[in-house]
């Protein structure tokens, strides 16, 4: 239970810390680009990434694609809204996800489906002449954007589209004339009064005409009525005053009367919402609606529970994700791991057992689950399985830490430092991206490392360099030398990597 606590409350530093990076700013984000043939012109994109917070994830891990139109405009509250729902306070209402939020060039050309004429109501020459680009912005989408961003970022083949106002006229767009390039579509207070209402036409004559099987689709209704105005009366109202929500309000009928096409759809009329504050919480619900399935209910018995119900509860979950998903999805292997050690930490062996078998059930290739599996037989006392399961490890990879337990394990002489030698690495250690320290001291021919709030832990050498923790599975530390003086250090968890630099003697 004590090792289980540490690991609690060191993940509770880590969240904490995250945002303190060492340069005193906040990242959320960055910007890369991409030139574009079908446009003419470089395109710049936003890119959130869930470890833009911190480098302490699961290299293995990928994620689904959230695209965003505008993106100039609701990228940071789409991120952080993502983040805090997938994360923040160990949320699981939808996955961390990739964000990309595509900034405008020229909005008008890129955002409207069809070229209009300039007899349209309360639009000048320019503003028509400007109009219809949206096929060319669809293909740079798909054939030039998507590439890139699956070619450079972790991506799973899941993706969202979020779009407001012509955003959401264009999400409708690809919705009935590229059905299958998006998984999922938040159309948020559609401009669907655009051209007349022809383009509302045509998007009502797709929607019977065409299947949309496990495609999902989230509309969001602003209040866009005149002061006073009731939705009775709106409805009856044949004025442009209320064309840009009676149109809306028409789609969504029309959809709702047609369910028998395979579209999964919901929608709300945010009658204390305007067209400019109701993106927001059209995001929140629309992301609620498209991942219902996704949440994981945990409770406290889950975890005091020395059965392994959990086990059996995250393997269904896992596959009602991957059966909405359309593809295979595991749980991240180092979150398993890190379940398996805080089981295996409070004696629960066959809770313990079950995780860590689910992670070699779904990463046969990874040399760490052989590893893990071998330590739990370790901690029971099964010599021989445990070494059975080191060797597998070590098939896999050659890794120091493995090598030395198969060795103590096997009777073979196992690697020593002197107290003069454990003196090098001595001193004060300031992780990255976290506001904690590590101090290494040498104590009855031993290095020891001190955590303020966390305690003192005694470390193992295990090869040059390289050390594990003592009655802490799952725990390695390899300092990064210059000659004989330490830059710094990285400490592999069953939770993350770390690292940390060299501060002072």
């Amino acid at each position: 239970m004590k090792h289980f606590i540490t690991l609690c409350l060191l993940l509770i530093i880590i969240f904490f810390s995250a945002n303190a990076q060492s340069d005193n700013k906040i990242i959320i984000g960055k910007v890369d680009s991409v030139y574009s043939n079908i446009l003419g012109e470089q395109r710049k994109v936003w890119i959130y990434t869930p470890d833009m917070l911190s480098g302490n994830r699961d290299t293995t891990q990928r994620y689904p694609v959230v695209y965003l139109l505008d993106g100039d405009g609701h990228f940071e509250s789409v991120a952080g809204m993502i983040q805090q729902l997938s994360e923040i306070n160990g949320n699981t209402i939808c996955p961390e996800m990739i964000v990309v939020g595509i900034p405008n060039t020229d909005r008008t050309r890129d955002l409207t489906p069809t070229h209009i004429s300039s007899d349209q109501p309360m639009m000048d020459s320019n503003f028509s002449k400007s109009t219809g680009g949206g096929e060319n912005f669809v293909s740079f989408i798909e054939k030039e954007l998507m590439p890139h961003i699956d070619s450079v970022y972790p991506t799973q083949p899941y993706r969202t589209l979020i779009g407001h106002s012509f955003g959401g006229l264009t999400a409708m767009n690809i919705l009935t004339n590229h059905t299958k390039l998006f998984n999922a579509y938040i159309a948020i207070d559609p401009s669907m009064w655009y051209d007349k209402e022809r383009f509302l036409a045509a998007t009502e004559k797709k929607l019977t005409a065409k299947k949309y099987d496990g495609v999902k689709l989230y509309l969001g209704i602003a209040n866009t009525m005149p002061e006073g105005m009731t939705v009775e009366k709106m409805l009856k109202d044949t004025t442009s005053n209320t064309r840009h929500i009676r149109s809306i309000f028409a789609l969504d009928r029309f959809i709702k009367a047609n369910a028998q096409n395979g579209l999964k759809f919901s929608s709300k009329y945010y009658a204390d919402d305007d067209h400019g504050s109701v993106p927001l919480i059209s995001e929140y619900d629309g992301l609620r609606f498209i991942f219902s399935y996704y949440r994981m209910k945990l409770t406290i018995k889950d975890f005091t529970d020395s059965s392994a119900a959990i086990v059996a509860k995250y393997k269904k979950h896992y596959e009602t994700v991957s059966r909405e998903f359309g593809f295979k999805v595991s749980p991240p292997e180092l979150s398993i791991n890190s379940l398996g050690y805080q089981a295996l930490g409070s004696k629960q062996f066959s809770k313990a057992a079950g995780f860590f078998e689910m992670n070699i059930a779904n990463y046969p290739n990874s040399t760490n689950v052989y590893d893990s599996y071998g330590d739990f037989f370790a901690s029971k006392k099964d010599t021989a399985t445990a070494i059975s399961y080191y060797q597998k490890a070590l098939a896999i990879k050659e890794v120091d830490d493995t090598r030395q337990k198969l060795n103590q394990m096997q009777g073979k002489e196992v690697f020593k430092l002197s107290e003069q030698e454990l003196q090098k690495y001595v001193g004060v250690y300031t992780f990255e991206g976290i506001t904690a320290t590590a101090t290494f001291s040498v104590k009855n021919n031993a290095l020891w490392a001190s955590v303020p709030g966390e305690g003192d832990f005694e470390l193992v050498p295990t090869s040059p360099n390289t050390f594990k923790l003592k009655s802490l599975e799952g725990y390695k530390v390899i300092f990064e030398m210059d000659g004989d003086k330490p830059k710094g250090f990285t400490s592999y968890q069953p939770n993350g990597t770390y690292t940390a630099t060299y501060k002072k003697d």
